[in-house]
């Protein structure tokens, strides 16, 4: 007989020279510690021969494996011993890849160890083969609900993606220190929060009254510009709590959870929200997960994988700046943090709210749908919210010569000197790396395809080629202006805090941006350079801010380069003072242009409208679907001519992928370096999107399957791409 180990089992009787002359009693110790060292620590994992549970012997099992091809479940035997644990929701071990032929005593053996979910319990089996047994229950501890399965399976069918995946982005990584800590005893409902600044905005007393009374609004909220945004997303949670419901506010970074977790404690006090984000670790963020799971908290603010916390009686869920990068996910399946509170919205019947300075393009169409309210504040508030705000274009800067070779033309001298003698000066900088596309010489409007209205680029020496269908045009000519001449967009330049030190030397220049991110700076006078999106709070706001190079962001190559540069400028905007204050904005941009002329009125909605509209003319996003399939020249055209895509599918390109420099870091989606890829747009009209999801996952499938085999190459699938030029 031999221990787990298969190691031979020692009895006790001899011993190794050194105990031979040893007295008694230590003989005798030696004897007792070598019979409890060959009791057996864990059952062998096979469970080879063990008796399964009287009731419900089959476990159906989620394993975590990633691929496409094995995006199902597998069924286990449940052994009597693990009978009380092994419950819906747990994490398992289980042997994964033994083949039939392995079969010992009526049961399945061999294959490695892997992770997974109990997903149920099964009185028979479809399987009519024997079944392997579980190997281990990891935790007794539920982490997998049915309604979080369902919110990930519903996710996992819209991006094209596979459940396990998903299931890596919901469920944090186990701490056994932290479930075995008892999660606080859950606090009462809080009393119904008084509407406080929401009386600024047309509907928001209302809003607040139907959340504190159970109901389900739903909204697009326009913030005004000032601080107060995260004391009202605060009493939006707290008048859902007082319904007796929880709430979830998604934000796209720690800084803007620091404010909302910051405004929540001071309305309601210690003890009532959980703050989910990768700054507090992985044990004490698994600890504020497990209090949520467990229904001690109810309310949750977080960044963006807090978009699938497990909130009991869910009743809102909110996202802070929808149009922000860092609400998209960059692991598979890359899910953005709106479109899942959408699917939890309509999954769990609760209520929504979309807020932000500024206004997307998803936004606008979910009120112009019908799907939500706008929830907007008067032309007067705004006006006594707003800075004022000052254009710099073309034509200015070519009356001030001098001005245009230092690149900061008189005016916004003079703002600056201005601001400066009331307090701190915020100057914007865009980041480099922008890559210039065409756009009419005379309106500067993006030059754009007449086939498929994908963005124009010069390619070769006077060649104009399309890069999403990969045609040429010959007779370019803008239907704006009627104009024929192009010119290369302008690409932007980093002002560095030298230069401004240099013009300002009696002023201290503070920078914030990739490397150092400033979350507040005080408001005695001080120039502070930041690049957009890093923009640190001044305390009493800024007296002025400078936008510098509009053209670096409004010339990206990108369908979103006015929305996203008007997002930005807003956001800046947003944290000087009002215009009654003298807060003053100065952009460095072609005024006539549209997304300037929003910034001037302080009117994103209707930038955002006016956008939506032209998208559904010209079949853009989000009016249609779109799928990037990316990969060599062969797998995707062999991808493409294999999947069954729906009808009315349209396929533009495909087109040369950018390569990827050796020695620079790989990007999202970008080949390996030193290899040709090639990237097809599939598009799809309103109303196929789930068809074309499905056919891409079915492809996908096929094709992986395949690879296990050691046949073809891969390519890479995604649903919704926000890059697509």
């Amino acid at each position: 007989m031999s221990s787990e180990n298969g190691a031979p089992r020692a009895d006790g009787d001899g011993g190794d020279g050194g105990a031979e002359g040893a007295p008694p009693e230590q003989l005798a110790l030696i004897r007792e510690t070598v019979r409890g060292a060959d009791v057996p620590r864990a059952k062998p994992r096979t469970w080879r021969g063990a008796a399964l549970a009287k009731e419900l012997p089959v476990a159906r099992v989620l394993v975590d494996k990633g691929v496409l091809h094995l995006d199902r479940y597998f069924d286990y035997a449940v052994p009597e011993e693990m009978d009380a644990e092994a419950q819906p929701g747990v994490r398992v071990r289980v042997r994964f890849g033994a083949g039939r032929g392995r079969v010992r005593e009526g049961r399945r053996e061999g294959g490695g160890l892997i992770d997974g979910y109990l997903v149920e319990r099964r009185a028979e089996s479809d399987y009519a083969g024997p079944l392997a047994a579980l190997a281990q229950v990891v935790s007794p501890e539920p982490v997998l609900s049915e309604e979080l399965l369902g919110l990930a399976r519903a996710v996992a069918d819209r991006y094209a993606g596979s459940l396990a995946d998903v299931l890596q982005l919901a469920v944090p990584p186990r701490s056994a220190r932290a479930e075995r800590r008892p999660s606080p005893e859950p606090l009462p409902a809080p009393p119904e929060p008084g509407a406080g600044s929401w009386t600024r905005y047309e509907h928001g007393g209302a809003f607040l009254e139907a959340l504190a009374a159970g109901g389900a609004p739903r909204a697009v909220w326009n913030a005004l510009p000032g601080p107060l945004w995260s004391e009202e997303l605060a009493r939006a949670v707290a008048a859902t709590l007082a319904s007796g419901r929880g709430a979830l506010v998604v934000v796209p970074d720690g800084r803007a959870a620091a404010r909302v977790d910051a405004a929540l404690t001071a309305l309601l006090g210690e003890g009532r929200h959980a703050l989910l984000t990768a700054d507090a670790g992985p044990e004490k963020r698994y600890a504020q997960w497990l209090a949520v799971r467990r229904g001690a908290v109810r309310a949750v603010v977080g960044t963006r994988a807090a978009m699938f916390a497990p909130v009991r009686d869910l009743g809102l869920v909110a996202i802070w700046d929808d149009g922000d990068d860092s609400h998209s996910e960059q692991h598979a399946p890359q899910p953005h943090a709106r479109d899942v509170l959408l699917l939890r919205a309509a999954l769990d019947r609760c209520a929504f709210l979309l807020g932000g300075w500024s206004c997307t393009v998803e936004a606008a169409q979910l009120v112009e749908t019908g799907w939500a309210r706008p929830l907007v504040a008067g032309r007067e508030e705004v006006r006594r919210a707003a800075p004022l705000v000052r254009t710099v274009g073309d034509e200015d800067l070519a009356r001030d010569e001098a001005a245009r070779a230092a690149r900061l033309p008189t005016l916004a001298w003079q703002a600056v000197r201005e601001g400066l003698r009331h307090g701190p000066v915020l100057v914007q900088v865009p980041r480099r790396g922008y890559v210039p596309r065409m756009a009419c010489a005379q309106c500067r409007a993006p030059a754009r395809c007449r086939h498929c209205a994908g963005p124009l680029e010069a390619r070769d020496a006077g060649a104009l080629t399309c890069g999403w269908c990969g045609r040429e045009e010959a007779a370019w000519h803008c239907p704006e202006c009627g104009g024929f001449r192009l010119r290369a967009q302008v690409v932007g330049a980093r002002r560095t805090a030298e230069e401004l030190g240099r013009a300002f030397p009696a002023v201290p220049v503070r920078t914030s941006g990739r490397e150092h991110v400033l979350d507040t700076v005080p408001g005695t006078p001080a120039l502070v350079v930041s690049t957009p999106g890093a923009e640190p709070v001044a305390e009493g706001g800024y007296a002025a801010a400078l936008l510098l190079d509009g053209w670096a962001m409004l010339g990206r190559p990108d369908l979103r380069a006015g929305e996203d540069a008007l997002r930005r400028w807003i956001a800046a905007g947003a944290l000087v003072r009002p215009q009654g204050e003298h807060g003053t904005v100065v952009v460095v941009a072609e005024p006539t242009l549209r997304p300037v002329q929003a910034l001037v009125r302080w009117d994103p909605v209707g930038h955002a409208v006016r956008e939506l509209a032209e998208r559904a003319e010209l079949g853009f996003p989000p009016v249609s679907r779109m799928a990037a399939v990316s990969g060599t020249a062969e797998a995707v055209a062999e991808f493409l001519g294999a999947s069954q895509l729906p009808p009315d599918a349209e396929v533009l390109g495909p087109v040369p992928v950018p390569p990827t420099l050796p020695g620079r870091p790989r990007r999202p989606g970008a080949p390996p370096p030193g290899e040709q890829w090639e990237r097809a747009l599939v598009r799809v009209p309103p109303g196929s999107g789930s068809a074309l999801a499905a056919a891409l996952k079915t492809a996908q499938a096929a094709r992986m399957a395949r690879m296990a085999r050691g046949a073809g190459e891969s390519v890479r699938v995604r649903i919704d791409p926000p890059d697509i030029g």
